[in-house]
């Protein structure tokens, strides 16, 4: 399961039809993907480990799902949360090195209302007795990244699951090993699908290439400006999809002038290829990116905003950016971008980066703190 693109593809020339994942890529990718289906329904799910527990999703649980939950329950459940947000509903400081930490419940605090008001920073935190760390199960990081996957608040109830399923509603289950190997098998899971030549306003000479992750339903575009392949490296950016900015315009970021930029300067030099990754808000979803902005509305800035929600700073799976690169036989790119995280990601998947092409742009007057963000805590290179 831990197979680069470049692998993944071999194995599958290798098979007999280069275009399609190997086998148990698929059928890996296909259970974790109704999985998270499950989890964003608000119906638990068995997670295969070393220690088996039954999960639910805090900001999804419902009356049903809670039943279900119980029937499976072996021992009294903890909520998994990232390290953050049990700062914030505990009140104090938690070693912030942990991948999570569990909370043991009292009974009245296991209903919906009160199980979303702990997930989510938006909400009243309920009166409750004080509450305290309990013993952290095994799967608790596999839980955590389950609910990241359904792009869903990152706190989850978990415990250890009964092994006599008679009389107990069927669930679906999902390795905790191969939920933590995602990101691999999503990108070797990557073939193309489709593509047609699709004049832009900016780039007349485009063709829009689309990429599926197998069994998952997410696709990710390539946008090919003339003719890359001609040239002995070519003008490579890496685009997370952002609806606010590429689409409404929004003033809040930078993300609709870098779009337009690249595809005017890959048109100035005779080609390029601009990767649209659907990977809205450095990874979290549109759903937690709005989230994210309230909270930055009461004086968080984008980076803490995030991790106030219980994410990562930047949640985003760059080996599928190197397996769209691989696919269309790009190897050697330079790069347009102010992020060196991306130079680093991109190299570490085997694409060599000839050079880093600067690509900023002077802040609005609304986007001003959330540039000096980027700089100050990302790293980005906006002089």
């Amino acid at each position: 399961m831990s197979l680069s693109p470049a692998q993944a593809r071999k194995s599958a020339a290798a098979s007999g039809d280069p275009a399609m994942p190997p086998a148990e890529t698929v059928r890996c990718l296909r259970r974790i993907h109704r999985a998270a289906s499950e989890l964003r329904r608000g119906v638990p799910i068995l997670l295969a480990g070393d220690a088996p527990l039954v999960v639910i999703a805090a900001e999804t649980a419902g009356p049903d799902g809670l039943a279900d939950f119980a029937a499976w329950a072996a021992e009294s459940p903890v909520l998994l949360l990232a390290p953050t947000r049990a700062a914030a509903v505990l009140r104090r400081p938690v070693e912030q090195a942990a991948h999570a930490v569990a909370l043991a419940l009292p009974p009245a605090a296991i209903e919906p209302d009160v199980l979303r008001a702990l997930a989510d920073p938006m909400l009243s935190r309920p009166v409750l007795e004080p509450l305290e760390p309990a013993p952290m199960p095994s799967g608790a990081a596999a839980a955590l990244a389950l609910a990241k996957l359904a792009r869903l608040l990152p706190a989850v109830l978990a415990a250890p699951a009964r092994s006599d399923a008679a009389g107990r509603p069927a669930l679906l289950d999902a390795d905790a090993a191969e939920i933590l190997d995602y990101p691999a098998a999503a990108a070797a899971g990557l073939r193309q699908v489709a593509a047609a030549h699709v004049p832009l306003e900016s780039a007349p000479d485009a063709r829009v290439v689309a990429f599926r992750t197998e069994s998952a339903g997410i696709e990710h575009l390539a946008i090919i400006v003339g003719q890359p392949e001609q040239q002995p490296a070519p003008l490579v950016r890496l685009h997370s999809e952002c609806f606010t900015g590429d689409l409404l315009g929004s003033l809040r970021c930078d993300c609709g002038q870098q779009l337009r930029g690249a595809l005017t300067r890959m048109t100035e030099e005779g080609g390029g290829v601009l990767l649209y990754l659907a990977q809205e808000g450095r990874g979290i979803g549109l759903v937690n990116k709005l989230r994210a902005y309230a909270l930055q509305d009461r004086g968080l800035d984008t980076l803490d905003a995030n991790r106030a929600l219980g994410w990562g700073a930047d949640e985003r799976n760059f080996l599928v950016a190197a397996a769209m690169l691989d696919s269309l036989g790009l190897t050697r790119v330079r790069l347009l971008t102010n992020n060196p995280d991306k130079l680093t990601a991109l190299a570490a998947c085997g694409v060599e980066i000839v050079g880093r092409e600067a690509h900023a742009f002077a802040p609005n007057g609304i986007n001003d703190e959330y540039l000096a963000t980027k700089a100050a805590r990302f790293g980005h290179l906006l002089d």
